[in-house]
């Protein structure tokens, strides 16, 4: 396995302990790439974590909101125009994987192969844990990456492993990790439980197992599985999340803040506003998560725009007209959220007295994150009849404000929300913008949608990264943009 450790390596390597989170913050790269033996796990593990919270908390929440029609490209600007309709590139395809497979998953191997050594199997079931996310993380967007050979430094050009081999091996890490792991086990220095032992990664991993076995559940016989899983219920009681770590600082902030909000480097860019599609779904019952998740226009009211424009010709609707989320520099970055865990829990119990239990719990949690009351609402709007749709879109609407990769994700395994017959001109024509004609909890075409997509369709995947695709011979040839990923319904 790789002993390097990557470019994302904190630069606190001077310090001999952690006084605070935010110390850790102050990254600088090493241009040497020390070696393994040189920095120990209190420093690796901390720079696993934040090459994840750069990506998966910024780029991957951005490219998520637009494939699930939660954001629309803001008026005037283009740069993630394409995104709007349901393009994405090679080029752009590098940016997540560059950062996450050497910056997490490399240092991730790291840390476990030092843990294992030492059987220090706190820090190597959260080693472990960060692992798997970013690996199934990457799996979900591309479908088939390199696994079994991907952090063998004497392999250049491993091999592409099938999404469904690699979510096994997955399951067979987390699982062989949780075995091995006590709750009062000890774990290296790090932002997510600071200070505290295994206790809170056991649960966390067993909810990373709950995702894993529901996503492949579809196309893989894992009721066994996660029958023993759920019948021992040891999740986590509140959300996964980095949270209380981040300052108002470049550098430090939240990653999506720093790239859409801040100007510490500059940029007045703005791109991410409220789609239509969510606005309609979210103001059909006035859905007091809304104003937790986005910020009124300067009308003081909720307002969407359509997918593939950016209505930078119109007359009528100008930058004031829109929302933009609602970000802070120290808003959380959410790895699994409670809401997610009560969903999953309703989805497995299905149509009985439980599933209805966990869904109405799954609303309730998402209300209680935005810290906002009107879950009654929100319930009474969509009553739980266990069907996917109904899962699907309060999934969807959940995880609007906090995980936008992952209601793209659920949408494709799921199935719902889905695209059913309305285009992007039916509901904006002659600089008149007509949400009403959008059905609550459904999508649209984009304006100029991609023509490899195509009217009708969502974006399945992403194309394989050109930084890897270019320099690996055995890298697979792309897939259409439509071809789903194993584990999903479209």
């Amino acid at each position: 396995m790789k002993k390097i450790i990557t470019l994302f390596t904190v630069a606190a390597l001077a310090l001999s302990s952690l006084t605070s989170c935010r110390d850790y913050l102050d990254i600088n790269y090493d241009p040497n790439s020390p070696s393994a033996d040189v920095v120990d796990n209190d420093m690796i593990l901390p720079a696993a974590e934040m090459a994840l919270s750069a990506k998966y908390g910024d780029i991957m929440r951005i490219y998520g909101g637009y494939f699930a029609e939660q954001y629309c490209q803001y008026f005037g600007t283009s740069n993630y125009l394409d995104f709007s309709r349901f393009i994405m590139s090679a080029t752009r395809s590098n940016n997540p994987y560059g950062t996450i497979m050497p910056g997490c998953i490399g240092n991730a191997t790291t840390v476990r192969d030092k843990a294992a050594e030492a059987e220090e199997w706190g820090t190597y079931l959260a080693a472990t844990v960060l692992r798997v996310f970013a690996f199934q993380s990457m799996v979900d967007a591309y479908g088939e990456i390199p696994y079994s050979e991907a952090m063998d430094a004497s392999i250049l050009i491993p091999k592409y492993d099938e999404g469904k081999d690699i979510y096994a091996g997955l399951v067979a890490e987390l699982e062989e990790a949780l075995s091995k792991a006590s709750p009062t086990d000890l774990v290296a220095k790090n932002f997510l439980y600071s200070g505290q032992p295994a206790a809170p990664w056991i649960k966390f991993g067993n909810a990373l197992m709950l995702k894993l076995l529901m996503r492949e559940s579809g196309v893989v016989d894992v009721k066994s599985k996660l029958s023993a899983l759920v019948n021992a219920n040891n999740f986590p009681e509140e959300d996964v999340a980095w949270t209380g770590i981040w300052a108002n600082e470049s550098g430090k902030a939240n990653p999506f803040y720093q790239e859409e909000f801040a100007t510490y480097f500059g940029s007045t860019q703005i791109n991410c506003g409220l789609n239509v599609a969510l606005f309609r779904a979210m103001s059909d019952y006035d859905d007091n998560r809304l104003g937790a998740f986005f910020t009124k226009n300067a009308n003081g009211q909720y307002w969407g725009s359509i997918s593939g424009d950016n209505m930078s010709t119109s007359g009528n609707y100008k930058s004031g007209n829109f929302c933009r989320p609602n970000m802070a520099y120290d808003s959380p970055v959410y790895l699994i959220s409670k809401a997610e865990i009560e969903f999953w829990l309703a989805e497995y119990y299905g149509n009985t007295a439980q599933g209805k239990a966990h869904y109405e719990a799954a609303i309730e949690a998402s209300f209680a994150s935005a810290g906002v009351d009107g879950a009654e609402a929100a319930i009474a709007a969509w009553p739980y009849d266990g069907s996917k749709k109904t899962l699907g879109v309060q999934k969807w609407i959940a995880l609007s404000g906090i995980n936008n990769y992952e209601a793209w994700c659920e949408m494709r395994r799921l199935g719902y929300p889905t695209i059913t017959g309305k285009k992007a001109s039916d509901i904006y024509s002659n600089d008149t913008m007509d949400p009403t004609v959008l059905t609550p909890g459904d999508l649209y075409t984009p304006k100029d949608v991609s023509a490899e997509v195509g009217a009708g369709n969502i974006l399945s995947r992403w194309p394989y990264p050109q930084s890897s695709s270019n320099y690996n011979a055995n890298a697979p040839k792309n897939k259409k943009p439509t071809e789903k990923v194993f584990w999903a319904a479209q």
